[in-house]
């Protein structure tokens, strides 16, 4: 079965104008995402009870289908303890620490399958975030407008604009195409280079430790994407299989030949959940794969926007592909 023509997939852009100034630790994924999830229970939640474990209405409620999607009971292919949530926050980029007064506040919200359905009440929940003050000083923000990224050539890889869907006034937000293509490069066997570069940390997994730059693999990489794309479509678009051959794709990938300019970045968050600050560290840098690429770069291409690897809802394992046509394999 072919893979489908598009995803629905679209990533919103949200700039606040600052009331007072705003600190904000090195890596604001995780504050995001806290704030985000807070917000969206307070106004969703109407049993008041402290988990959504046993709640009678969680199979209803858009609060536990976009922050707390449960695992199924049953599976034919495995027992799931957990699956990927329908969202990725992407905050500020790394390293920005404060915002000035009057300055504006932007971030990104990448969201997937039926957590499209309720972009309204997720921009009202972050409005409702900013207005109640974020951070340690509380600095409260007034949500100015909402952008939606589109493809202007879907024929092409990387061809993105913002267009206006909502500005302070607006009664609603405006109609919108909230589908991504699925595309690739007309001439997908002249791509013979793919260079992604990490824009936050790249924490793929082994046996539940972290994987270090020099022991990374392209195989790794590939089989922890297209997991992670199947799951999200399954669960949250009725769309089990979307990847075809999947095992065929992973070993496809163990003949890329690889080179990296990747170090490590160790940063800390702290989880209320669990009480304690948390060191997540990953790789950031340049990971460049060679070879026949071609079956490949629709995945790559869409990992752009789910990203890949742990805590992928933080940000985290956000990439820019970058392809090159007639550049000689096997560097």
């Amino acid at each position: 079965m072919p893979p489908p023509q598009t995803l629905p997939l679209a990533r919103y852009r949200y700039t606040f104008r600052m009331r007072a100034p705003l600190r904000l630790p090195d890596y604001a994924g995780s504050l995001l995402r806290g704030q985000f999830g807070a917000s969206l229970r307070s106004i969703n939640c109407m049993t008041q009870q402290a988990s959504c474990d046993g709640c009678p209405l969680r199979a209803t409620c858009p609060y536990a289908a976009v922050f707390e999607a449960p695992a199924p009971a049953q599976h034919d292919m495995q027992q799931f303890s957990h699956i990927p949530n329908p969202y990725v926050v992407e905050p500020p980029p790394l390293g920005t620490t404060s915002i000035a007064r009057n300055e504006p506040l932007t971030f990104n919200l990448v969201l997937f399958g039926r957590a499209l359905e309720h972009v309204p009440l997720i921009s009202f929940a972050l409005q409702r975030a900013l207005e109640q003050g974020l951070g340690p000083e509380r600095a409260r923000g007034t949500l100015e407008h909402i952008d939606v990224q589109q493809a202007d050539n879907a024929e092409k890889m990387g061809i993105y604009t913002w267009a206006p869907i909502w500005q302070q006034g607006d009664a609603q937000l405006a109609a919108h195409a909230a589908k991504l293509p699925l595309a690739a490069p007309t001439n997908t066997t002249a791509v013979t280079e793919a260079k992604l570069a990490f824009l936050t940390p790249l924490r793929l997994q082994q046996q539940g430790q972290p994987i270090r730059p020099d022991a990374l693999t392209p195989r790794k990489l590939v089989a922890d994407l297209l997991r992670r794309v199947s799951l999200l479509a399954e669960f949250h678009a009725g769309q089990p299989g979307i990847v075809p051959e999947v095992h065929d794709l992973v070993r496809h990938s163990e003949g890329l030949v690889h080179q990296h300019d990747l170090h490590w970045h160790d940063w800390s968050r702290y989880s209320s959940r669990q009480q304690r600050e948390m060191r997540l560290g990953g790789a950031l840098g340049t990971w460049t794969l060679s070879g026949d690429l071609a079956p490949l770069l629709p995945w790559l291409h869409i990992g752009q926007w789910l990203h890949v690897g742990k805590n992928a809802t933080l940000g985290l394992g956000a990439y820019r592909l970058e392809t090159i046509v007639g550049a000689g394999a096997g560097k």
